[in-house]
């Protein structure tokens, strides 16, 4: 394949990178904590916890996690949001030779049921909120070794988990214990990834140490740009995107510990308000999120409490970043949205616009080092540059395979190596991809392809529009019609209105037949909006 966006790499990117500088993911995080010893790492509820804190926690729990019989290979489930425990759960796992998976705490007992049965699990450590979930199913689970964090939110007798432990109680079984090194190498299995499923049951993603740790190093390159320095020791980044979701696993938390950073952690972004007042103070230098959350924070009226002042990387994933958005995040800021791309199945980051961008680009950027992407036919065969077709990923990033689903990896990996990602893009003549949805998405009008993310990116600049979502829907006519669900910032916002602006700007089979205003959009807990769920 002729590289060709390789030619727009800045001066300095390397092509190719060593993906693999340390024995394995845990070697990696071991030297981090060690070499950042004295710094900041977490920061939650206004306490700091330091690396060589977070070094020692995380090591007590590797020992009593090895006491329980935990051994290598075996699956460990944390199901909590974003606060210390998770961070210490998951380095604890990992040095304990273990396997993460990392589940959403709001799945209903269904889900949950589904996702520990899946993966295997036999220990699994729970934020007490959620612990009555895990109640009414734990009959029908394999968990042996329970350990609830008591946040002191929820009463004690709202669940019974016969057996349970407390977390603290694990740190101080852990402290007269001694960890045991587990020989754990680039081939061995880091984290059960699952999917969001959105696409049918939610799969487990194998992803290996040398998947995720490829990712991290290969961030580390893609953003260096940023930190012309070279220094991030210090800088402050936060999790408000939840842990769990592979973005800020891999991004917020470990390459935060690769380098240096201070993560603030943000338990409930729902509560904009809340969130926003813990930063207060806090100069923020690196700002991961997602479209709906950028909107969202520049819309509350505390976003002017946020210091900003030297904030050098904001990183925008998880779903398309709307020019609007971009354009208002700018102009607040004076810092671009970077807008990447990936997927569990790829740990996540696969292509990427550059750290130093000057503004948005309506593209997920180029590929990063070490990966290649091919869009292709359903026949498997490569598209003419600016055609549509399958957005295929090929790098150390991609990963093992889906959990004990041998047929579902076969259909989404190709005989060269690719991995098929389910999304609809485009390439440019300089290497750049679009998104243009995700194949399933797509809406048939009388025979044309009608793109959800193009309807959304039109409507998102009528004026009065908050957030929005297209889907189709039956037509006797036209086979299907676009329908459009919008969340007004203006309560005067008409459905003429938005009419008129979607005929001055889109062909007349893309107009939406069905305007509908809604006072909020489903959405999963890292703000995607499902538009499955609009669908009914």
């Amino acid at each position: 394949m002729n590289k060709l966006w390789l030619s727009q790499y800045p001066t300095g990117m390397p092509a190719m990178v060593d993906v693999t500088p340390a024995a394995s993911l845990t070697h990696l995080i071991d030297a981090s904590l060690q070499t950042h010893a004295t710094l900041p790492a977490i920061t939650a509820g206004g306490k700091a916890t330091s690396f060589a804190e977070l070094d020692m926690m995380s090591s007590r729990f590797a020992a009593w996690l090895q006491s329980r019989g935990v051994a290598k290979g075996d699956r460990v489930a944390l199901m909590m949001p974003n606060v210390l425990p998770f961070a210490i759960g998951v380095i604890g796992v990992l040095r304990a030779g273990a396997v993460v998976v990392t589940v959403n705490p709001l799945y209903t007992p269904r889900e949950l049921a589904h996702q520990l049965k899946d993966s295997g699990a036999q220990t699994i450590v729970i934020f007490d909120a959620f612990a009555p979930t895990l109640d009414a199913v734990l009959a029908d689970t394999g968990i042996q070794n329970i350990v609830v964090i008591q946040s002191g939110l929820v009463p004690n007798d709202s669940y019974t988990l016969t057996g349970h432990v407390s977390f603290m109680e694990t740190m101080t079984a852990g402290a007269a214990m001694v960890r045991q090194p587990v020989d754990v190498g680039l081939d061995d299995v880091a984290f059960l990834q699952y999917t969001g499923g959105t696409t049918g049951v939610s799969k487990g993603a194998v992803l290996l140490h040398r998947n995720v740790l490829a990712n991290v190093i290969q961030m580390d390159a893609w953003v260096a740009p940023a930190f012309p320095g070279g220094e991030t020791k210090g800088f402050n980044t936060l999790s408000i995107l939840p842990m769990y979701h592979i973005f800020a696993l891999t991004f917020c938390l470990l390459w935060g510990i690769r380098n240096g950073l201070n993560n603030h952690l943000v338990p409930n972004p729902r509560d904009m308000a809340a969130s926003i007042k813990g930063l207060t103070g806090v100069k923020l230098h690196i700002f991961p999120g997602v479209n709906t959350l950028f909107a969202g924070i520049l819309a509350h009226p505390d976003f002017k409490n946020l210091d900003l002042s030297e904030l050098r990387l904001a990183v925008g994933g998880g779903a398309a970043v709307h020019e609007a958005v971009a354009d208002r995040w700018m102009a607040a800021t004076g810092v671009p949205i970077v807008e990447g791309y990936g997927l569990s199945e790829t740990s996540p980051m696969a292509t990427c616009n550059l750290a130093n961008v000057k503004g948005w680009t309506g593209t997920i950027g180029l590929p990063v080092p070490n990966t290649e992407i091919a869009i292709r036919d359903d026949d498997n065969q490569d598209v003419p540059l600016g055609e549509r077709g399958e957005i295929c990923i090929r790098g150390p990033q991609v990963m093992a395979g889906y959990w004990q689903r041998a047929d579902e990896t076969a259909n989404v990996t190709t005989a060269d190596g690719y991995f098929k990602s389910g999304d609809i893009g485009v390439m440019d003549e300089r290497g750049y991809v679009k998104i243009v949805d995700r194949k399933k998405d797509m809406i048939l009008v009388s025979g044309f392809n009608v793109f959800p993310n193009e309807i959304e990116e039109v409507v998102a600049k009528c004026a009065g529009v908050l957030e929005l979502a297209a889907i189709g829907i039956p037509d006797d006519k036209t086979g299907e019609a676009v329908k459009v669900f919008i969340v007004r910032s203006d309560p005067e916002l008409t459905e003429a209105q938005v009419s008129a602006h979607c005929r001055a700007n889109l062909t007349a089979y893309k107009c939406p037949k069905q305007i509908v205003f809604v006072e909020a959009l489903p959405k999963s807990t890292v703000g995607k909006i499902l538009r499955r769920e609009l669908r009914g």
